[in-house]
């Protein structure tokens, strides 16, 4: 907070201790000390995760940004780089090692694939977009999105951290529950959190189907 700032207050501080002292809030230094010490998890799942591994090499270093800590457990992992086409094998265990990791936490989907499905969208066992299962915070388009469009991704990740507020965020909130349903595998994708829609669609009679389909409906 600059002088003016504070003398605008009308708090005073004793000339011994001029330049000494710095007034800030406590949402600002908390969020600083975490958008410095973002710790991806490693994991990679196509083409994607080559950019990743570029951009935290010497060209690049995303070191720089505090971001090198890149952990293999979830649990000690604060972001989630979905890097890569998102098969709907895949999807399970994605959604199981997010619910592993402790708040806060973040995900960016980097790449076509993540983002969207890619140029795999229409293909049988693929997900059109991660963002159907987990939620995203930052999206990095690209097929596949170069290092610098990662690092400015991770940049701006930082800049949203760096505006959220304590008395905001969710994982300080009582009775919130964030995890998410694991999807099943079976001969093809549930979302448990669909099986309402799902039943009501299954149990249609044959008929009203067959007009549906005729009329365009979803």
């Amino acid at each position: 907070m600059a002088m003016d700032e504070i003398n605008k207050a009308g708090v005073t501080i004793p000339p011994e201790l001029q330049g000494q002292i710095a007034i800030t809030t406590l949402d600002k230094i908390y969020n600083w000390s975490r958008s410095n010490s973002l710790w991806p998890m490693m994991f990679g799942l196509a083409c994607c995760a080559i950019e990743m591994i570029i951009t935290a090499a010497s060209r690049y270093d995303f070191s720089r940004f505090g971001m090198e800590v890149m952990r293999p457990s979830p649990r000690q992992a604060d972001i989630m780089i979905v890097s890569g086409t998102v098969t709907k094998k895949m999807v399970p265990q994605i959604v199981r090692l997010y619910n592993q990791m402790s708040e806060p936490r973040y995900v960016l989907a980097m790449g076509a694939c993540a983002s969207g499905g890619g140029p795999f969208k229409e293909g049988y066992n693929v997900v059109s977009g991660i963002d159907k299962f987990i939620p995203v915070d930052i999206y990095i388009p690209g097929c596949p999105p170069t290092p610098q469009a990662l690092l400015h991704g991770l940049i701006i990740m930082q800049k949203k951290i760096e505006r959220q507020k304590l008395s905001d965020a969710d994982w300080y909130k009582k009775d919130v529950d964030n995890e998410i349903p694991v999807p099943i595998l079976g001969p093809d994708l549930i979302d448990p959190r669909k099986y309402a829609l799902i039943k009501e669609q299954t149990h249609k009679p044959a008929f009203q189907v067959v007009e549906e389909v005729q009329n365009g409906d979803e």
